[in-house]
């Protein structure tokens, strides 16, 4: 009678083990699978919204056509190929402490340099051109585009070939708190300590 309530037991604790263990990996995954949705990034031409982290790889890029003295901001513009496989050109704002990370880019659009740079992918948030901005570009962009380019950049037609927004790369990711990631680490951490409870769980001692 003992020998048969003590492999009952035995297979009632291997059966909550293997229950225990699935629900384990079952939180994992998910875990994973939410904490790589929230690492995700959009591309900038498909970015809809300020407070998105988002990215762009520029092939081209100007020196600063505006530039604010008192944080170190320029205004550049850069063209970048999109998944279409057609160039665009937007504007971006850099610390100018970091010029030498784009000067390869820079001499390269300009011919100061022949050979050519591989693109580079810069991230940060989107932000909305100002007015001064806009006045800016339109009077600059025609030292930037190449000759042959025919579009005239107006007041009127600004937002279809420039959009009325600039990657913000001075602005460093903002990391959000998830509450279904919390929870979910939570779960697996109380799930895990049953499974070891169920483990070393010996039973009521029997009375002499």
């Amino acid at each position: 009678m003992k020998k048969r309530k003590k492999e009952k037991r035995i297979a009632l604790k291997m059966l909550l083990c293997l229950i225990y263990l699935i629900a384990m990996t079952v939180l994992f995954v998910c875990s994973y699978t939410i904490y790589q949705e929230k690492k995700k990034l959009t591309p900038w031409d498909e970015v809809e919204k300020t407070n998105e982290y988002t990215y762009m790889d520029i092939y081209k890029m100007s020196e600063k056509f505006a530039y604010n003295k008192d944080s170190n901001i320029g205004i550049h513009f850069v063209i970048v190929k999109e998944a279409t496989g057609l160039w665009h050109t937007y504007l971006i704002a850099i610390n100018e402490n970091n010029y030498n990370k784009y000067k390869g880019l820079i001499d390269y659009t300009y011919e100061r340099i022949q050979i050519e740079p591989p693109p580079m992918r810069i991230y940060g948030y989107p932000a909305i051109t100002t007015n001064d901005m806009k006045t800016l570009a339109i009077k600059n962009i025609g030292n930037f585009l190449p000759a042959e380019n025919e579009v005239q950049i107006t007041e009127e037609n600004y937002k279809k070939y420039l959009t009325n927004s600039y990657l913000d790369t001075t602005k460093t990711k903002k990391e959000s708190f998830s509450l279904i990631l919390c929870i979910s680490f939570g779960l697996i951490f109380v799930v895990f300590a049953l499974f070891i409870m169920t483990i070393f769980d010996k039973g009521i001692p029997n009375k002499k």
